[in-house]
């Protein structure tokens, strides 16, 4: 059941009209997702490094094993979005599983269009591997974790590293991936009018620009075409009013059928990655919470 404050804001997000309602402006998309948002959590330590060019972020609280580390992806639909606009969730991450978050600033399209975020991404995981918020020093164990095109970052990379036979996490966390870039699910359209963040009419504009004449049915650009076989435990939450809910329950599918083990979970009158608004909704908290049960779970 949804809180009476999930309920309020959910109005109060319908105020507005969704992200390309009215048309898709991607100067605008870039200036509100490349904003900074301070950690609202006491304690925090934000600090910049780079990763062989590419500007990153470590976010740790005072209580996190620097050893357990989430490589976390952010949003913004492939062509969007900064560690800076996430060091808020990062923290709460931090705090709930007790592990340094690392935000890299991987390429956007559509200067940089597929595979050049992924390839990004996993050369961040390799990185992350041997470095920590600390300097140098190998991870005890890791995860990779990612809110909508970061969630299908998050799905892709972890495809990725087992195709190559490279080290893989303990786990991933995908908040409401963007991973089904034919746009053939179901609740593109049953959901159309409700999802109060994003309108299905700027979903082919998102894929367009990243594309760059790649095969839309790649596992690595829409993993719930994947075969997840040998790929290690998953956690999946989304919204009930998504239009992308379905690329969430698909690639459940998926990853279940590959033998994977699966936590899918659709919260009831959330919206698109509601996890990172501020002040929390008691959902969000809770949300958070399981988060960091499935890293803690994982990471002993």
């Amino acid at each position: 059941m949804t809180s009476p404050q999930g309920r309020e804001y959910f109005r109060q997000l319908h105020e507005t009209p969704a992200f390309g309602a009215d048309g898709f402006d991607l100067g605008e998309l870039r200036e509100i997702m490349a904003a900074r948002r301070e950690p609202t959590i006491a304690g925090i330590v934000c600090h910049t490094t780079e990763i062989d060019g590419m500007p990153a972020t470590w976010v740790f609280a005072e209580s996190a094993d620097p050893n357990v580390r989430l490589l976390y992806l952010h949003g913004g639909g492939y062509v969007s979005g900064s560690s800076a606009f996430y060091l808020t969730l990062a923290a709460h991450l931090s705090v709930a599983a007790g592990c340094a978050v690392l935000l890299p600033d991987y390429s956007l399209a559509p200067e940089h269009p597929f595979p050049d975020a992924l390839e990004d991404c996993i050369r961040a995981y390799g990185w992350m591997v041997n470095e920590g918020p600390q300097g140098t020093a190998r991870a005890r164990v890791t995860f990779v974790g990612g809110d909508s095109a970061g969630g299908g970052l998050t799905l892709a990379t972890v495809l990725a590293l087992r195709d190559r036979g490279l080290q893989l996490p303990q786990g991933g966390v995908a908040l409401s991936p963007f991973a089904d870039l034919t746009l053939e699910g179901e609740s593109i359209r049953t959901e159309g009018e409700l999802d109060p963040i994003m309108s299905p009419r700027c979903l082919p504009d998102f894929v367009a620009l990243y594309l760059g004449g790649a095969d839309v049915r790649n596992p690595l650009v829409s993993p719930v075409f994947g075969d997840y076989a040998g790929i290690p435990p998953l956690l999946f939450q989304v919204g009930e009013h998504e239009v992308i809910r379905d690329d969430s329950v698909l690639a459940a599918e998926k990853a279940l059928a590959g033998g994977v083990d699966v936590t899918l979970e659709i919260w009831p009158g959330m919206f698109h990655v509601f996890q990172s608004h501020e002040p929390l909704l008691s959902e969000a908290r809770e949300a958070i919470d399981h988060i960091g049960e499935f890293v803690r779970t994982y990471a002993n």
